[in-house]
């Protein structure tokens, strides 16, 4: 199931890899489409240092706006139920998040408590973003393996007990270009795989 959500999702959303580095001139549209395989995220994955947890996989110029594409792994939390929930929004850059392994609470909405600008994220993931604990109206929920949650920006969105892990896409439209166009996460970069010979021309 795993491989059918990675696949057909982001052959949904058109996004991200090779080569490296495309970008759109003067606002024009790609030409070309972009892959981002299992096997890189798998790569990412087991390699990658643990903090942060996020890690920005491409950023594509698509013509008009950006978009990126983030893996994301969370390990378990120590928190219990009622413990106050930490929580971030992004000022710019909304968010789909596709579960692909493991479960954990999904907080998002509702007032930010104790509100602060600046988490210290990168601006490579998510540009402008701030932090709090969730307040009033937030809600929360179970997520699983399967589910997409769509989280516009200036929502709080928060995790909290995650018995083992969970891990999910991340998928951010960028109308605003907060995002570095033909970023590419720098492991990528030394792993990219041969292209596949090229289809004969058609006889006339």
């Amino acid at each position: 199931m795993k491989r059918v959500i990675i696949v057909g999702v982001l052959g949904l959303f058109a996004i991200a890899a090779s080569p490296p580095i495309a970008l759109a001139q003067n606002g024009a549209a790609p030409t070309i489409a972009f892959d981002i395989t299992k096997a890189e995220i798998d790569l990412v994955l087991k390699n990658a240092p643990p903090n942060p947890p996020d890690r920005q996989l491409r950023v594509v110029d698509m013509g008009k706006y950006n978009m990126g594409v983030g893996i994301v792994h969370r390990g378990p939390t120590n928190d219990k139920p009622g413990d106050p929930i930490p929580v971030i929004y992004h000022d710019f850059t909304p968010e789909t998040y596709i579960i692909v392994s493991g479960s954990g609470v999904l907080t998002t909405g509702g007032v930010i408590e104790n509100k602060r600008a600046g988490t210290g994220i990168p601006n490579v993931m998510n540009g402008p973003s701030g932090g709090g604990t969730a307040g009033a109206g937030a809600y929360s929920r179970v997520v699983h393996e399967g589910d997409i949650i769509i989280i516009p920006n200036l929502v709080a969105h928060g995790w909290s007990q995650i018995a083992d892990h969970v891990t999910y896409l991340s998928v951010r439209p960028d109308p605003d270009r907060v995002l570095p166009a033909g970023y590419v996460y720098p492991l990528l970069l030394k792993n990219l795989p041969a292209p596949a010979p090229a289809l004969p021309a058609k006889k006339p």
